[in-house]
């Protein structure tokens, strides 16, 4: 077996679990789970008449490039969605079944794990496919701390100038997972600075991107930001987006990669061997998703909705602020995360992630300490019942 598969650690769903062995929470309070990022809200009824339509292409061998109207519809609604004057949808969009797969799988692609101290840098709290792409890649994970002291930026001087030397790739979140920061103009010029300076990929994750309160204000998003700075080939750039929550599809497994040409010619060429086409069911579902935004603009309602809600019952008890975009708040916790989300679990049934399940450990210690992630994506009326309980729970234990 390959020796690299001990360096992974348990996923935090696991390192959960085992945090609440043996807890019997009361079996009275129906359970509310605030833990996993997986959209709850109804799958649009157009996109499920779409699979039922389109059953015929299950006969199919897909092609890993996809069919044309599939990439020329996330061309498009790139260009609309962010302003940019172009795509070539033939040589810079590639449809993938999900951002995890191809985020997993880009790492393989892109590291030279025979290069001495290959690097692969990432936010830290993090996405946690980062991390385990990294060491199955032959690469040792560079953690970028993300704190409340330095706005949850990317702490870029972490490494020195030697060691992002040794960087091949760069992962980004933005909207961020857990802390929903947005990546600003200037940070992004920073990145590009420095991935032209040691010629390293940055993939940047944003499957959050259509999670946001402000329909006048989106995002800024990395083809964007690139744009703006001069950057139209979109250079040691790809984008990973998928459907999964803007349209409340996680289980149709449908995204895509956008970017530097040249990098993605390369990463087709891993993917034909790697065998992940995308089922032709699956690419007409998702050419009727994304050529929709009257669904995604329903959907960012709601979540505005639930903030607007729990935001005023949760901030005074718990040091909570409201996230530039995306689904989840990062509270910072009044004792040790563990132990909040056991207790928490134990008296009100309803279950939170501990941020040192999603960091590592650093010189300067561990960024999620202390604080805990709650994932707005159950329907309005349990988060809403959630929140009370968690709030009464915290003036109950810490007297607030």
């Amino acid at each position: 077996m390959n020796p690299r598969l001990d360096l992974l650690q348990p996923y935090p769903f696991e390192r959960l679990r085992q945090l609440f062995a043996g807890v019997t929470p009361p079996a009275a309070l129906k359970p509310i789970r605030l833990s996993i990022g997986e959209p709850q809200h109804p799958t649009p009824a157009f996109i499920r008449e779409a699979v039922v339509a389109n059953l015929d292409g299950l006969s199919l061998y897909p092609t890993t490039a996809g069919v044309d109207a599939l990439r020329q519809t996330i061309s498009d609604w790139l260009i609309a969605r962010y302003g940019l004057k172009q795509l070539d949808a033939a040589r810079q969009v590639l449809p993938v079944n999900g951002s995890r797969e191809a985020l997993f799988a880009f790492a393989q692609a892109v590291v030279d794990g025979s290069r001495p101290n290959a690097r692969v840098a990432c936010p830290n709290p993090f996405y946690q496919i980062y991390e385990g792409a990294a060491l199955l890649a032959g690469a040792q994970p560079a953690f970028l701390d993300q704190t409340p002291e330095n706005g949850f930026g990317l702490s870029l001087d972490t490494l020195s100038d030697a060691e992002w030397a040794t960087v091949q790739l760069l992962f980004v979140c933005s909207p961020g997972n857990p802390t929903g920061r947005v990546l600003s103009l200037d940070e992004w010029r920073q990145l590009f600075e420095l991935a032209d300076r040691h010629g390293f990929v940055i993939a940047a994750d944003e499957c959050y991107s259509e999670i946001y309160f402000d329909e006048a204000k989106p995002p800024l998003g990395a083809l964007e930001a690139a744009q703006a700075l001069g950057r139209h080939d979109y250079k040691h750039l790809v984008v990973f987006s998928s459907l999964s929550k803007r349209s409340n599809v996680p289980g149709l497994r449908s995204g895509f990669v956008a970017g530097d040409a040249q990098v993605l010619q390369r990463f087709l060429l891993y993917r034909t061997y790697h065998g992940c086409a995308m089922s032709q069911t699956v690419q007409m579902a998702s050419i009727a998703a994304w050529r929709d935004e009257t669904h995604v603009r329903d959907n960012r309602a709601l979540y505005r909705q639930k903030f607007d809600q729990l935001h005023p019952i949760l901030s005074p008890v718990l040091d909570v602020q409201m996230p530039d975009a995306g689904f989840y708040f990062w509270a910072r916790t009044p004792e040790d995360d563990r132990e909040f989300a056991r207790a928490l679990f134990a008296e009100t049934h309803v279950t939170v992630l501990p941020g040192q399940f999603l960091s590592r450990e650093t010189a300067r210690g561990n960024p999620g300490a202390g604080f805990v992630r709650i994932a707005l994506v159950a329907g309005a009326d349990e988060c809403l019942e959630a929140a009370q309980r968690i709030a009464d729970f915290a003036r109950k234990r810490y007297g607030r």
